[in-house]
C-alpha cells in the first residue's frame, strides 16, 4: 500500500488491534500489524486501547551498531537463519533498530530493511566506551568439529528442533564455527550459511564418532558401474521418462541415500537424482585396457547437452514449430535420424535445437538411440589412433595458461576488500588488479578481471574456507576463462568416444568421404539456396585439395544460412558478382564488404569457384598444416609436444569442436553411402 487513499487495501483491522507505528506524516502512519507492513490514517488510532485507560507510547526507533569479532554481520530478509541473505554488514555499520524479539532485530541500513541476529549489534561503535552503563561483550566463537559415524551426516536445521526443516547436511570432521549452546543445540555456521546441530554430535577436536541418533542419516558410497564407453542417465525422478540431469561415467564415486523399487536415490557431483540400482556396485569396476590403472572417472561436463535423435517413419519428417502447440508455425522439418539438443520437455512437447534452429516437437518422436537407416547400404568406419608424448595432465596445464574460453555462466565471487558497497545489492570497485574467482577463495581459478570504479551487482556474502570474506557477485560477461574440469572435460577424448555423434570431432578432414553426387543433391542439398545442385563442386574441391567433402558442405551450410546468405547469393563489387561460401575474410563488423573484396581478390566470380577456392584456403590454413580433425583445430596438441606452447589455434572456445559435429553428423545419416575415418588421440 502507499499512504494515499488510492493505495491497494493490504487487510482490514478491527478496533483495540495494537499497531507498531514507525512513522507520521501528512495524516497517515507508517504501521506494523499482523505480521504485515502499510498506511493507514492517523484519525483512527489511538495512543490507548478503546478497552484500557492505559497510555502506550509510539514505537521509535534505536541507532545500535555491528559487533562482530570477524567476518561480516548477514541482514536476512526474515527472522530465521534459513532467510535469504540481503547484504553483509561490517563491523561498525550503523543500523536503525525498529524492534527485537526472539534473538532478532529487524534493522534498516543502506535503506533496506531487514533482520540480524541481536548478539552482534552494541549500543556503541565497537572500540569505544558507552556514554553510560555497560554493553555486553561480543559472544565467544568457538571452533569445533562434526563426529558422526564414518559415512553418515549431520543435519544443520533452521531452528533449535528435530522438526525444522533440514538447510544441509555435514560429513564427519567438517569444521564449524560455534555461536551458542543451549538446551542440546548448537547455532553454528558453516561454509557462508548459519543454522542449528545437535550439540552431541560435535566435539572440541576430530576425536572418536559419536553414537547414533535420528539426527544422522545413513548413506553408503558406490560406484558407477556400466560397460567400458557407456555412461549411467541421473534422472530428477525414478522414471526413465523424467529428464536427464547428467550422465555419469564409468567408476565414478556417488552417494547413496536409499534404494527402492529398482532406483536408487544418489548424490553426484552436488545434485541429487535417480538412477538404476543395477548399475551401482560396492566396489569401483576395474579399468579397461585403454584406461591407466590409476584413472578417476571425469567429472561430467555440467553444460553437457542431452542429446536425442528424431524417429519417425523413414521418408517423413518431424516438424518442428515456434511454439508448444499444432498451431505453432513450422520453422523447418527434421528428418529421421536428425540429432538435436534436447532442452526440456512439458505436456507432451519437448524444446530442442537443430541445425541451429530451436524450436518445439513431439516428444513421442524423440529417442534415446539412433534409429536403424534402412537406405544405409555401404558406410565404413575405420578408427586410427595417434600417440603424443604428453600426459593430459600436463596438456591441461599448458592450455589453462592461455586462459581457454567459454561461454558458460559460473557462480563468480570477489574479495570483500575490492569493494565498497553503494546498496546491498551492488557496490563499487576499489583500485586496479583484483580478480573475480570461480569460488571463495584465492585457491580458485580466475574467471576474469574487473576495473577501478566498475559497479558490480551483489548476490550474497560468503565466507571462505579460511575465514575471509568474499561476494558472490553477477559477472555478466558473453565469454570467460573456463575452470581447469571443463577444459580437462573436453581435452579428455574418453569423453567422446561413446556417442557416434561426439566421435566425429575427431573425424579425419583430410580422408575422402567418398560420396555420391547425385545423393548428395538429393538428400543434403535439395532446397539449399544457392547450394543447390552444387554437389560436384564439393567434391571436386574435396579431391583437389584433400578435404573431407561432408566437412565442407556442412561448413558452407553453416556460413550461408543453408544458402541464403547475401555472400553466399553474391555481391556486386567493382561491376562483377562475386560469391564466397565459407565466410572466409568476412569480419564480424563489415562481413558483407571485406568479405566480397576478398573474394574478388581470389577471383570467385562463380559459385564454383567460391566453393573449390574456398577450399584451398581452409585446406592450407589447417588441414593440410596437419590439424586434420576438428579436435586438432581447436586443441593443436602437436604445437605443445613440439614446441613446448600452444599455438595455432582455430578457436579459443573449449566447447568449439563439439559443437561443430551434430549438423555433420545430420549429413551423414541422410546418405546410404559414405566412409568415415576417425583419428583418435592417446596421451601418456
Amino acid at each position: 500500500g502507499s499512504a494515499s487513499t488510492s493505495g491497494a487495501v493490504i487487510a482490514s483491522l478491527s478496533k483495540g488491534t495494537s499497531v507498531t507505528v514507525y512513522s507520521e506524516a501528512n495524516g497517515w502512519a507508517k504501521v506494523s500489524a499482523n505480521g504485515k507492513e502499510g498506511y493507514i490514517s492517523l484519525s483512527f488510532l489511538s495512543s490507548q486501547s478503546p478497552n484500557s485507560p492505559a497510555t502506550t507510547a509510539p514505537a521509535v526507533t534505536t541507532t545500535k551498531y555491528v559487533n562482530v569479532s570477524s567476518g561480516s554481520l548477514n541482514m536476512r530478509n526474515g527472522s530465521s537463519a534459513s532467510s535469504s541473505i540481503i547484504v553483509g554488514l561490517a563491523k561498525g555499520t550503523k543500523v536503525q533498530v525498529y524492534s527485537e524479539s526472539g534473538g532478532w532485530a529487524k534493522v534498516e541500513v543502506y535503506g533496506q530493511t531487514g533482520y540480524v541476529n541481536s548478539e552482534f549489534l552494541s549500543a556503541v561503535p565497537p572500540g569505544s566506551s558507552p556514554s553510560s552503563g555497560t554493553t555486553s561483550p561480543v559472544q565467544q566463537i568457538t571452533t569445533k568439529y562434526v563426529n558422526v559415524k564414518a559415512g553418515s551426516s549431520l543435519n544443520v536445521r533452521n531452528s533449535a528442533s528435530a522438526s525444522s526443516v533440514i538447510l544441509t547436511k555435514l560429513p564427519s570432521e567438517t569444521e564449524v564455527k560455534v555461536y551458542a549452546e543451549a538446551n542440546g543445540w548448537a547455532k553454528i555456521q558453516v561454509n557462508g550459511m548459519e543454522g542449528y546441530v545437535s550439540s552431541e554430535f560435535i566435539s572440541a577436536s576430530k576425536s572418536a564418532p559419536a553414537p547414533s541418533n535420528e539426527d544422522q542419516q545413513t548413506t553408503k558410497t558406490m560406484f558407477v558401474n556400466v560397460s567400458l564407453g557407456s555412461t549411467l542417465s541421473m534422472y530428477n525422478s525414478d522414471s526413465t521418462n523424467a529428464s536427464i540431469l547428467v550422465k555419469l561415467a564409468r567408476g565414478a564415486e556417488v552417494t547413496v541415500i536409499s534404494e527402492e523399487n529398482g532406483w536408487a536415490k544418489i548424490e553426484a557431483y552436488g545434485q541429487t537424482g535417480y538412477v538404476s540400482s543395477e548399475f551401482l556396485s560396492d566396489s569401483k569396476p576395474a579399468v579397461g585396457a585403454d584406461n591407466p590403472a590409476d584413472q578417476t572417472a571425469p567429472p561430467p561436463n555440467p553444460d553437457e547437452a542431452v542429446i536425442k535423435y528424431i524417429d519417425v517413419v523413414y521418408g517423413s519428417s518431424l516438424n518442428m514449430r515456434s511454439s508448444a502447440s499444432t498451431s505453432g508455425a513450422v520453422i523447418t522439418k527434421l528428418a529421421r535420424g536428425t540429432v538435436v539438443t534436447f532442452h526440456s520437455e512439458e505436456n507432451g512437447w519437448a524444446k530442442v535445437t537443430a541445425n541451429g534452429q530451436t524450436g518445439y516437437v513431439s516428444s513421442q518422436y524423440l529417442s534415446e538411440t539412433a534409429p536403424f537407416n534402412p537406405n544405409t547400404t555401404s558406410s565404413t568406419i575405420e578408427k586410427v589412433y595417434e600417440s603424443y608424448n604428453i600426459s593430459l595432465d600436463d596438456l591441461i596445464k599448458k592450455q589453462m595458461a592461455v586462459n581457454p574460453q567459454t561461454d558458460k555462466k559460473y557462480k563468480t565471487f570477489i574479495s570483500f576488500d575490492a569493494v565498497t558497497l553503494i546498496s546491498p545489492t551492488s557496490g563499487q570497485v576499489n583500485g586496479t588488479g583484483w580478480n573475480v574467482r570461480g569460488g571463495a577463495g584465492t585457491d580458485y581459478w580466475v574467471v576474469g578481471k574487473v576495473n577501478n570504479l566498475d559497479t558490480l551487482q551483489i548476490v550474497s556474502t560468503v565466507t571462505g574456507a579460511d575465514g575471509s570474506s568474499w561476494y558472490e557477485i553477477n559477472y555478466n560477461k558473453a565469454w570467460v576463462n573456463a575452470s581447469p574440469v571443463d577444459v580437462a572435460y573436453y581435452l579428455d577424448p574418453n569423453n567422446f568416444l561413446s556417442n557416434t555423434v561426439d566421435s566425429l570431432q575427431f573425424l579425419k578432414l583430410s580422408a575422402a568421404a567418398d560420396i555420391d553426387a547425385a545423393e548428395i543433391n538429393e538428400r543434403i542439398l535439395s532446397g539449399k539456396g544457392i547450394l543447390q545442385g552444387l554437389a560436384a563442386a564439393f567434391i571436386t574441391a574435396g579431391n583437389t585439395y584433400g578435404i573431407n567433402e561432408i566437412y565442407l558442405i556442412s561448413h558452407a551450410l553453416l556460413e550461408t544460412g543453408n544458402g541464403t546468405s547475401e555472400l553466399a547469393k553474391g555481391v556486386q563489387i567493382n561491376g562483377k558478382t562475386v560469391y564466397n561460401m565459407y565466410g572466409i575474410g568476412a569480419y564480424d563488423n563489415t562481413a558483407i564488404s571485406s568479405g566480397a573484396q576478398f573474394a574478388y581478390n581470389a577471383g570467385w566470380f562463380t559459385p564454383e569457384a567460391a566453393i573449390i577456392g574456398g577450399a584451398q584456403f581452409i585446406g592450407n590454413g589447417y588441414i593440410n598444416a596437419g590439424q586434420d580433425t576438428l579436435f586438432k583445430m581447436k586443441w593443436n596438441p602437436s604445437s605443445i609436444t613440439k614446441n613446448d606452447f600452444v599455438s595455432h589455434q582455430y578457436a579459443t572456445d573449449i566447447a568449439w569442436a563439439a559443437k561443430q559435429v551434430k549438423q555433420i553428423n545430420n549429413i551423414y545419416s541422410l546418405l546410404g553411402t559414405y566412409k568415415l575415418v576417425l583419428e583418435i588421440p592417446q596421451f601418456k
